[in-house]
């Protein structure tokens, strides 16, 4: 199906002209009874050209003005308007009807099968009159104040009358059964209501400009007992507490000094698996680690220790079958039941 272009008489600020007029070869009924109906003088209507003619012969008469619909508007903005406790008071002084008017700029009987309605220039005065003393008043006065507001109400008005003069209702053809003397009409079977859910649709609020949105910088949360930031990196920078282990032949031994148990500690942690089990017993004293120096040396090698007599070899032989032949009485000591006191060195060393 192809696409219906309007006229351009439809156009906004466009003046008025004869309406477009296509009709069928085969005149629908219905449109033939509404001409007679309508028309004074009697004409034939025996082809489809004379439908056409007399068609629009009538819709472009100066009184061929229709009635889309009625609105019921505010007088003056909502802080003037009258209060009183009788609604019907309200109504009276506070709102007034305002019919909105329209002639008939196409008629398709073939395509679309439509009829096509612009405003008069005198509802779209009415309209934008409304727009600008009350209708963009209480918007200015309904949304808060910011740098550019004025400007915004101006340019929702601007708008406002273009989409006033550009807006044309296109409806069924068969409105045109509403038509009436001289040309004259009003839409039928509630498509007035359709007309004025689509003028009020015109009416566009004002917006206000979006808040702005701040952005809100989180420190991290830190502990009281944690370092701060700057501590970080510098932490991160330090040398290693304890030195690698290094190989005991490549370095020479220092002089025996204490360590305290902190050391001893490390010593375990940087050893490796076959330094941590060497057999059982340990030397009695190792220079394991120098806090000085800071080097690993091997243990001091020592003297094995020699086997002491246990102490039940020693009550066999200090028992009652000892003899005191090397006691001599009281002033010798040569021997105590074979413990010689000539042997007492070795005792000592080994101790």
């Amino acid at each position: 199906m192809p696409i219906t272009l309007l006229p351009a008489s439809a156009a906004a600020f466009a003046p008025r002209s004869p309406p477009t007029v296509v009709l069928n070869s085969k005149v629908e009924p219905w449109l033939t009874a509404t001409l007679k109906r309508t028309n004074r003088v009697k004409r034939p209507l025996n082809s489809a050209p004379q439908h056409k003619r007399c068609l629009t012969e009538t819709l472009s008469s100066a009184s061929a003005i229709w009635t889309l619909c009625s609105l019921m508007l505010p007088k003056a903005p909502d802080t003037e308007l009258r209060k009183d406790d009788n609604p019907l008071v309200e109504a009276l002084f506070n709102y007034q009807l305002i019919h909105i008017e329209a002639y008939v700029v196409h008629v398709d009987l073939v395509y679309q099968n439509e009829v096509a309605f612009k405003l008069t220039p005198e509802s779209i005065e009415l309209l934008v009159e409304f727009h600008k003393e009350v209708y963009s008043v209480d918007c200015a006065a309904k949304t808060w104040d910011w740098s550019d507001k004025d400007a915004q109400v101006k340019k929702l008005h601007d708008e406002f009358v273009q989409a006033a003069n550009k807006f044309v209702y296109r409806g069924n053809a068969i409105a045109l059964e509403g038509l009436e003397e001289d040309g004259a009409g009003e839409l039928l079977s509630g498509r007035s209501e359709d007309v004025k859910n689509a003028i009020m649709g015109l009416f566009i609020p004002l917006l206000p400009p979006p808040p702005r949105v701040v952005e809100v910088s989180r420190q991290p949360t830190l502990l009281s007992d944690s370092p701060g930031p700057s501590d970080w990196w510098s932490q991160s920078t330090l040398p290693p507490s304890h030195p690698a282990p290094v190989d005991s032949w490549k370095v020479v031994p220092s002089s025996p000094s204490t360590t305290s148990s902190d050391s001893h500690s490390s010593i375990w942690a940087n050893m490796g698996l076959s330094e941590s089990q060497l057999p059982s017993p340990t030397p009695s004293f190792s220079q394991p680690f120098s806090s000085a120096s800071q080097y690993y040396s091997a243990a001091q090698t020592m003297a094995p220790i020699p086997q002491l007599p246990l102490p039940s070899t020693l009550a066999m032989q200090c028992g009652p079958s000892a003899g005191f032949g090397g006691f001599g009485g009281v002033g010798g000591f040569g021997g105590f039941g074979g413990f010689g006191w000539d042997r007492y060195q070795e005792y000592t060393t080994t101790i």
